[in-house]
């Protein structure tokens, strides 16, 4: 993001809330993968540790999300940068 018409310290104060409003992002994001992943993954509660086909299915979920986040992402860069460029062209 570009602050440089900002003054020292709104620069300052707008990185910060970008950082909190990235880490808030990446909270949601990792807090929704888990409670996917282990819904789906996870149901036998005798034991502490997860079985073998959980661990699998939990390893599984989440190179899926992974991947499909990855792949979302690069289609919003790909619909901003045209969009960029249709405004750049008026």
């Amino acid at each position: 993001m570009d602050f440089s018409q900002l003054s020292p310290a709104e620069a300052s104060a707008m990185e910060q809330i970008v950082a909190r409003k990235q880490m808030r992002d990446f909270t949601k994001l990792y807090s929704g993968l888990v409670e996917r992943c282990f819904g789906s993954c996870v149901d036998d509660f005798t034991s502490r540790a997860l079985t073998t086909r959980e661990e699998e299915c939990v390893d599984k979920c989440t190179m899926k999300f992974l991947k499909h986040s990855e792949r979302v992402g690069a289609r919003f860069q790909e619909e901003n940068a045209k969009m960029m460029a249709q405004q750049q062209a008026k």
